[in-house]
């Protein structure tokens, strides 16, 4: 049976209100843009603006009629249900704290904002009978592994450090408020995301900045730890395809089919930017580092007719040509 959400859009209804949390942040600030395409969506950015949340990344479009800002907390309940309240259709959970390394030396505010914030939002979502709940999570709560055996999404949760643990205990209480209160649900995991408007911590980001900015880049190990690749607009649309389509109750993997070694990664980063390897730093691993991620995405692309648009060479063109321009967005965020 259609959700209303589905109702809604095939019926050409009224704008579908959709609160968006961490709408501020890099995924979240170029799903806003990219949804808003669609004159059908009335968007609430809720986003509390850590250091990951800028609005800078949201400035070309924060005259639009559909769109709204919010400053607050997920975890600040009277703010949550006073907006929900609002007659909210979906609820899109993004707001995360989502730097491993970070987790490592803090888990605690990991798993208040990862898990608690997200109860937060559950509760008001089954409060204020909302149409639908998706949360945005990662493959890295599989945990690792190869290339003999990809993850589908009946696999087992098997997170290796805070910041997955935390990922993996949120996907779960998503699952027990559908059982439990029959919160229509749905849970994208994806892997790792890149584009632009990236904050300058993870890999991508990091090593073009480091490497415009005259410094070298730090590469973990000997390299060889495996990540698959998908380009942040991929990502918008499979997200919207879940939203509109997807069946109650069930998760989706969204893989970009890019396997590469960091070390190649690293590699086609300096090609791009025409430096030379010896550019590369190699410095002592994390702690609990995985060795790799390998997720099946054949569900999504079955069920919902979604593939990626853009391979490994086409994205981290656009995206190291993104970061040249915008010299200006990026150099207040690393000084």
């Amino acid at each position: 049976m259609l959700s209303q959400v589905n109702h809604n859009i095939s019926e050409g209804m009224s704008n579908l209100k959709v609160l968006v949390t961490g709408g501020a942040g890099f995924i979240g600030s170029n799903f806003i843009k990219y949804i808003l395409q669609d004159k059908e969506y009335e968007i609430i950015n809720l986003d509390k603006l850590t250091y990951a949340g800028n609005k800078n990344n949201l400035v070309d479009i924060e005259n639009n009629k559909n769109y709204k800002f919010i400053k607050g907390d997920i975890c600040n309940s009277n703010l949550v249900n006073k907006i929900v309240s609002k007659n909210i259709d979906v609820i899109l959970n993004l707001a995360a704290e989502s730097h491993v390394d970070k987790s490592i030396e803090n888990p605690n505010v990991f798993f208040k904002t990862n898990v608690l914030g997200t109860q937060t939002l559950l509760d008001a979502a089954v409060k204020y009978n909302v149409d639908k709940f998706i949360q945005i999570s990662t493959d890295e709560v599989y945990g690792a592994s190869n290339s003999k055996k990809f993850k589908n999404e009946e696999d087992c949760l098997s997170p290796t450090n805070p910041y997955s643990a935390s990922k993996a205990s949120a996907d779960l209480l998503v699952l027990s408020y559908q059982k439990t209160y029959g919160l229509p649900v749905n849970i994208s995991r994806s892997t790792n995301n890149y584009g632009p408007y990236q904050y300058p911590e993870k890999i991508i980001p990091l090593f073009i900045t480091n490497l415009l900015d005259g410094k070298k880049v730090p590469l973990y190990g000997d390299g060889t730890h495996i990540r698959d690749w998908l380009y942040v607009k991929d990502h918008c649309q499979a997200i919207k395809l879940i939203m509109e389509r997807g069946k109650e109750g069930e998760t989706y993997n969204i893989s970009g089919n890019n396997q590469y070694q960091n070390i190649e990664l690293t590699k086609r980063i300096l090609d791009l930017l025409n430096r030379p390897y010896t550019n590369i730093d190699y410095v002592n691993d994390r702690p609990g580092h995985d060795p790799g991620y390998y997720i099946d995405s054949s569900k999504i692309k079955k069920e919902l007719n979604w593939n990626p648009e853009f391979n490994i060479e086409e994205g981290l063109k656009k995206t190291v040509e993104w970061y040249k321009k915008n010299e200006v967005w990026w150099k207040e965020l690393v000084e």
